[in-house]
């Protein structure tokens, strides 16, 4: 019999600052037996990070020809792109053919990453932004999850101050460019 994915809940408080957002959704996230806890906390600081109206998660690892978290506008079209984790290049050119926009979080080391798109045909490469987080930070983040989560997440000067579940947690937002 196969495992179904865990629902976990967050009620969360997001101040971001840096792009005057100031939201409280709760979100319901659906973590895939496959999907580690560090993967799933990365497509949810990726989904906050790029809040804004339209945003939701796709339907993860069964949705392989969507992105972990997307961007609709009102008449359906996607607008932005947002992979997590470790995408291959033709992911990317897919969704910078598709997108507007197009981001990828990673709980990976981004220099390695970025290293295996080296030298591969990515529409608009020089405009993704490759967003990573201090070592170590996602996987202490993933160390508190529970079923159901109470978060504050602020933004600050490209900074993160996290709380979650009464355990407190702060990183530098790092970027650099696909291309």
């Amino acid at each position: 019999m196969a495992l179904g994915a865990t629902i976990h809940t967050f009620d969360v408080q997001l101040a971001d600052v840096d792009r005057g957002v100031y939201e409280n959704p709760t979100l319901r996230v659906a973590r895939h037996p496959s999907e580690t806890d560090a993967f799933m906390v990365t497509r949810l600081l990726a989904y906050c990070l790029e809040y804004e109206e339209g945003i939701d998660f796709s339907e993860g690892i069964a949705a392989t020809d969507e992105p972990a978290v997307l961007v609709r506008d009102l008449t359906g079209r996607v607008t932005a792109w947002i992979e997590v984790g470790a995408p291959d290049a033709e992911r990317l050119h897919r969704g910078a053919r598709l997108a507007d926009r197009v981001a990828v979080y990673t709980h990976r080391d981004p220099a390695k990453v970025a290293a295996a798109w080296a030298g591969k045909k990515i529409h608009r490469a020089e405009e993704i932004p490759l967003v990573s987080f201090d070592p170590g930070f996602v996987d202490d983040v993933a160390a508190v999850l529970e079923r159901r989560n109470t978060m504050t997440l602020s933004i600050t000067e490209r900074h993160a101050y996290l709380e979650l579940n009464g355990s407190s947690f702060s990183t530098a937002i790092h970027e650099q460019r696909a291309g």
